[in-house]
């Protein structure tokens, strides 16, 4: 299966003109200004890309992928991902994590789900563990989970600075770092710790010690909600600074954003313009998670579902309300976690690489077009491909 995409402007996520890019089955092959095909030719799927930008599929690396919650009774548990929630969303590559929840939501539920996503058509890893430590994995050790399970690639969301955690210490953290380092090397994987943090006031404690008492480094650790609450925010100024990745969670409610809670398009410029590198900064949508909903006198009314829809929306909302240039924000869900997590394959428009790519209208910046594998599975805004259970 051939298709090529002409005229469009690329961003690979920095911009590179304008090009037609071939698809050679599930790769890209060619990028280049003008590719012309011989006559009588294979048979070529043409698209048009005049009036679009043409930029990388999304990769959000923190979904609970086989839903979560709970933490209200078992009613309140999340149902699971589906597939056009992603593709209409422009993501083609997705992370999955248990989170609180690590006895009725398992590692066999996790992988197995990852499993039919990529079925479905689109690219799925996910981390071993939940909030709670020891971390409950699928063969018994985080090293074997890392080696001989290729969906698996990194630890957690190991929970800290929250009364949901198991309150780790810092050995604890070290141990479990170490294991997923040494696991992550002789697999050739991130073998990356994705690290909840909490409201607390313990922020990244746990973390800053064992970077201080051990050789572990601290690019070992992903910490996540880290836009949760300004006192956080500010500390993950801090922890950016001294080299240390940082990720902004995007599903939100309006009563967490009156409480606090930094907005992530007004987060990242806030953060850029304290001089962190955007390399270190990335945004998840943690999507599938339950979120409380409240009425105007603050009383919970009903729980919501994180959508990872949020995930682009506020990369958007950071070129278009907070001046932030579209190759820097592009980076956010595209190269930064793909460098991160050793997704060789994903975050960039290159020869060579998985054919993940998402059409823009230039105009408004709105997603038209969606190429997962070199599978056209979202076309003019519309879902083209759909799970097998949406009908």
């Amino acid at each position: 299966m051939l298709t090529i995409i002409r005229n469009g402007e690329v961003y690979s996520p920095h911009y590179i003109g304008k090009k037609d890019i071939l698809i050679v089955h599930d790769k890209i092959g060619y990028i280049e200004d003008k590719i012309n095909l011989p006559e009588k030719f294979v048979e070529i799927k043409e698209i048009e890309a005049a009036g679009m930008l043409v930029v990388p599929g999304f990769i959000d690396a923190h979904v609970h992928i086989i839903g979560g919650g709970g933490e209200g009774g078992f009613k309140t548990r999340t149902p699971e991902i589906q597939l056009t929630d992603a593709t209409l969303a422009g993501i083609t590559t997705l992370v999955g994590v248990l989170g609180t929840d690590g006895t009725t939501r398992t590692m066999k539920a996790l992988v197995a789900k990852a499993r039919s996503l990529e079925e479905e058509g689109i690219s799925c890893y996910v981390h071993t563990g939940s909030y709670q430590v020891p971390v409950k994995t699928l063969t018994g050790e985080i090293e074997d989970d890392l080696i001989l399970i290729d969906k698996i690639i990194g630890a957690g969301e190991i929970a800290i600075a929250d009364h949901r955690s198991s309150q780790p210490t810092y050995e604890e953290m070290a141990k479990i770092a170490s294991a997923a380092r040494i696991g992550g090397m002789l697999s050739g994987k991130a073998g990356i710790v994705n690290v909840h943090v909490g409201d607390s006031f313990d922020h990244l404690k746990v973390i800053n010690e064992v970077v201080e008492k051990t050789d572990i480094p601290i690019r070992q650790f992903y910490p996540t909600h880290i836009n949760r609450n300004p006192h956080l925010f500010e500390e993950g100024i801090r922890y950016a600074k001294k080299g240390g990745y940082v990720d902004f969670t995007t599903s939100s409610i309006p009563k967490f954003l009156e409480e606090g809670e930094v907005k992530c398009s007004i987060g990242l410029r806030q953060m850029l313009q304290h001089g962190v590198d955007i390399a270190q900064i990335t945004f998840t949508s943690d999507g599938q998670a339950s979120l409380p909903d409240f009425d105007a006198n603050g009383e919970l009314i009903g729980l919501k579902i994180g959508q990872v829809s949020t995930l682009y929306k506020e990369v958007r909302d950071a070129i278009v309300e907070e001046g932030v240039t579209l190759d820097q924000a592009l980076k956010l869900i595209t190269e930064n976690p793909a460098r991160i997590l050793k997704l060789q394959q994903k975050g960039k428009l290159e020869t060579g690489k998985d054919a993940d790519i998402v059409l823009l209208n230039k105009e408004d910046l709105m997603i038209s077009t969606v190429i997962a594998r070199g599978r056209v599975m979202v076309q003019d805004g519309q879902a083209v491909v759909k799970g097998t259970f949406e009908g």
